[in-house]
């Protein structure tokens, strides 16, 4: 993997959400968790919780209360209306993105 600055990777990260079905492996697991627990924390409380579900039926579980969350989100932003920064296609791309976690389960294989 190549290394890129810290400035780098704050202006170039973007929002993931969609994502490949197959099985992530326990070492890259370890890695993102790895690196995970070196974030600043409030206090530096460290008071983590991870858990890496891999059982199809608890992620299914995971993706109802998800859509449930979603929806909750949904019609808060929609309330709002659209922000001026965004023009109305933006907008709906932002209102929509997230959908996708949960409308398309399970993940095509």
């Amino acid at each position: 993997m190549t290394e890129i600055g810290v400035l780098e990777a704050i202006h170039t990260a973007r929002a993931l959400r969609r994502f490949k079905p197959d099985p992530v492996p326990e070492a890259v697991i370890t890695q993102i968790l790895d690196a995970a627990i070196r974030a600043p924390s409030a206090g530096n409380s460290q008071s983590w919780s991870f858990v890496v579900v891999r059982d199809e039926t608890q992620r299914r579980r995971l993706g109802d209360v998800y859509r449930k969350a979603s929806d909750i989100a949904r019609e808060m932003y929609a309330a709002r209306g659209r922000p001026a920064h965004l023009d109305d296609e933006q907008f709906q791309r932002m209102m929509s993105s997230g959908a996708y976690l949960w409308s398309t389960w399970p993940p095509p294989r």
